[in-house]
């Protein structure tokens, strides 16, 4: 199908659900996810005609979308990006996925995206593209870029 507008928007969509929950979750608090992904099915819905599957996957699209409403949810609550997860793990407590979580809220704007939507997400590197606006070749080197910076902050000197 190149473009949306054929059958039932639901069942177009359900297959990708499960991606903009885990994008929505690592962009935003986990009590807002569910909130995020409400608005960009919403949007999604809206915009659904303009689709065209000729410029990329379902996925690529509807991440994008969970990623400019998550922006604006930050924005109108005025709330911080995400921070850690909420442990009641003390400060000095090093567990390793506390660590890459602290390294990975280091990493540029861009960087984070990319780690979030390939590692996360489990976007492939066309899918990241289209959901990032840039070229698949953009994705690459910022990855590369990404977890060299990861190595460093997590003070793998290899």
């Amino acid at each position: 199908m190149s473009r949306a507008g054929e059958g039932d928007f639901s069942s177009w969509v359900q297959p990708h659900v499960p991606a903009m929950q885990r994008f929505a979750a690592r962009l935003v608090d986990r009590s807002e996810a569910d909130d995020v992904v409400q608005e960009a099915l919403v949007r999604a819905w809206r915009r659904w005609s303009t689709y065209d599957g000729r410029r990329g996957e379902p996925t690529g699209w509807l991440l994008a979308i969970v990623a400019d409403r998550a922006r604006r949810h930050r924005t109108r609550s005025r709330a911080p990006e995400p921070g850690l997860p909420d442990t009641d793990v003390p400060a000095e407590d090093t567990r390793p996925d506390l660590d890459l979580e602290r390294a990975i809220l280091r990493l540029t704007g861009r960087q984070r995206t990319a780690v979030e939507l390939y590692y996360f997400v489990g976007a492939d590197v066309a899918t990241c593209a289209q959901a990032m606006g840039c070229a698949e070749g953009t994705v690459r080197a910022t990855l590369h870029q990404a977890r060299g910076r990861l190595r460093e902050l997590m003070g793998d000197q290899s």
